[in-house]
């Protein structure tokens, strides 16, 4: 068992899920707090996920693709730049899913966790490929 548990840690996909569990609870749980202060759906989703963002790049660089950081300097000016572009795709995604269905008359909780799986796919694409590679 400690075995399998060794190489599970070793896959970096394992690694980025694991780092987007514990965004995925500073996200939430700012969207909801928000959401039971009366904030707007769309925005409160916005606010949570700007936060996730800030928790995701602290997690990521440091354990996730700890050995595709760049060092200090431009590189990892430019690296922190491709991140922060991910991050947005996946707000932009994130917010509009949770605007559509709110707007549509759904409940945004429900919403919000399609837009879970959608940017979850899309900036693990992107910050595989490009911005840890």
């Amino acid at each position: 068992m400690a075995a399998f548990i060794t190489r599970m840690a070793d896959i970096r996909l394992v690694r980025y899920l694991l780092a987007s569990v514990g965004a995925l609870a500073v996200d939430v749980g700012v969207f909801l707090s928000l959401l039971a202060f009366g904030v707007w759906a769309a925005a409160a989703s916005a606010v949570g996920y700007c936060l996730g963002i800030a928790a995701h790049w602290l997690m990521s660089s440091r354990a996730v693709f700890v050995g595709n950081v760049a060092e200090r300097g431009a590189g990892r000016i430019r690296q922190k730049a491709l991140f922060v572009g991910s991050a947005l795709v996946g707000l932009g995604l994130t917010t509009a899913i949770v605007w559509a269905g709110d707007a549509s008359g759904f409940d945004p909780r429900l919403a919000k966790l399609v837009a879970i799986a959608v940017s979850f796919t899309a900036t693990w694409l992107l910050r595989s490929r490009v911005v840890f590679r």
